[in-house]
């Protein structure tokens, strides 16, 4: 048997590689990806795309409900339609396509220092990194001084929330459930229970009932839902589908395939009430209990990652630590709208162009002098960008970690107060922004800062 000592690849076999240059690579043919590519492409530089799939549009094209483009095209489009407007502007450009290619490795080039955060960005810019791939033709090796991670996201699984029981077929992510029923054409039960509130775990309620499938129920530990108002109401209450809030699965019972699951309210510390459990015939349990960016590779590339998203730690221009890789759409942080990945992934395109084409990004930043990191206090999740390298209008995006119906964001620097906003409600289902002036940033490079803090404070009411 064959041994296989690391990731690395030996540099000896490497020299046979077939190489192709390009000034900016990007990994992931999603939303993400597109639209990164797309605006790197419109300022000039030589693109290439690198998709495992054998199709561009990544999760989109199973998703055939409406409610995308609503902000970038002001209209209501299905998620293949809003995928095929990409991919039609993708094909009539000369954006390199490598399709059903696997991304096995970035390394930068010798003697690059992948942790330099400040002037070494300078000297970074230079750096050429090499994107190694598995395609349909063999190895193959793509190099560009910029290259951008949109390599999405992926679903939590019952073996990382730990649901004890035997192990029968019928569990399914909700993501996986949403491609066998609308791509591959498959049923995965006729009667299904849903384990968490997401709009992906809300979204599957509504289409299994619309495939015949009986939905017993959307039963979510926290006690509040975690998907979209819009997507509650219009997938759950117009269907009559009950949502258990409080309650989540504590048991699957069943041999060869799923005959029932248990379920039990929790308390305020989410541990399972005793006394309270219940048996739900079923023959299918989805499960809809998060997403984690795939930051396997941006890991291996030594990118540094924020443990709040576990998505990478990034400046305003979406660069991450190691210089000329840049990160956007769900592998940086998980969004609601996809219409917001889009958004972001053009920034992060464009950067990475400029970058690419003149190093302009990280001469800016260095010369700047402007280093200070962003971090979440009060009920804020996570604030991102995580780092500040100009002193320019920023927008920071953020969620809270439950719903509260009065709190404002306050800006801090050694403990001084900056900036503040309104009070207003927020909801962990929507993903917040926050404009940070350039001033509140100038504000606390003058009182000698490090970092500067987004705290979501509750307010009581009177």
């Amino acid at each position: 048997m064959a041994e296989f000592k690391s990731s690395t690849i030996d540099s000896d076999a490497v020299e046979a590689v077939p190489t192709q240059a390009f000034d900016v690579v990007v990994i992931g043919g999603g939303p993400a990806g597109m639209a990164a590519a797309l605006a790197a492409h419109k300022a000039g530089a030589r693109v290439a795309i690198v998709e495992r799939e054998q199709h561009l549009g990544g999760i989109l094209r199973q998703c055939i409900h409406p409610g995308f483009g609503l902000s970038h095209f002001k209209q209501e489009l299905t998620g293949p339609e809003y995928a095929q407007r990409f991919i039609d502007q993708v094909r009539a450009t000369d954006i390199a396509l490598f399709l059903g290619s696997m991304v096995i490795g970035i390394d930068s080039g010798e003697g690059a220092d992948v942790r330099a955060l400040d002037a070494d960005k300078a000297a970074g810019a230079a750096t050429v990194h090499t994107v190694t791939l598995m395609s349909p033709a063999g190895m193959l090796q793509l190099t560009g001084r910029a290259v951008v991670l949109a390599m999405g996201c992926r679903e939590r699984t019952r073996s990382e929330i730990k649901i004890p029981g035997s192990r029968p077929a019928g569990l399914f992510t909700a993501g996986l459930a949403q491609r066998y029923i609308n791509i591959e054409n498959l049923k995965p039960g006729s009667r299904a229970v849903i384990l968490g509130s997401g709009d992906i775990g809300l979204i599957m309620a509504r289409r299994c009932t619309l495939e015949g499938i009986s939905v017993g129920g959307v039963y979510e530990l926290m006690p509040y839902a975690n998907g979209l108002r819009r997507n509650v109401m219009n997938c759950l209450d117009d269907f009559g589908i009950p949502l258990h809030l409080s309650t989540t699965v504590t048991r699957v019972i069943g041999h060869d395939r799923v005959e029932a699951v248990e379920v039990s309210q929790v308390d305020e510390r989410l541990a399972p009430i005793p006394g309270t459990e219940r048996i739900v015939p079923c023959d299918t349990l989805l499960l809809s209990v998060g997403l984690i960016p795939e930051n396997e590779l941006s890991v291996a590339a030594g990118v540094e990652l924020d443990p709040h998203t576990r998505g990478a730690v990034v400046d305003q221009s979406l660069q991450t630590g190691v210089p000329g890789i840049f990160a956007c759409g769900n592998v940086l942080h998980v969004h609601d709208l996809a219409d917001n990945v889009t958004t972001e992934s053009e920034r992060a395109g464009a950067a990475a162009a400029a970058w690419a084409l003149g190093g302009d990004a990280g001469a800016s930043a260095a010369s700047t002098g402007c280093e200070l990191t962003v971090s979440p206090a009060g009920i804020a999740g996570y604030a991102l960008p995580g780092r500040i390298t100009a002193v320019a209008l920023t927008k920071l995006n953020f969620r809270v970690r439950r719903p509260v119906d009065a709190a404002r964001v306050r800006i801090l620097a050694d403990g001084e107060e900056l900036f503040a906003g309104k009070v207003r409600p927020f909801k962990p289902s929507v993903m917040e922004s926050f404009p940070l002036p350039a001033k509140v940033i100038q504000r606390a490079l003058d009182l000698d800062a490090s970092e500067i803090v987004l705290s979501v404070d509750p307010v009581e009411e009177a």
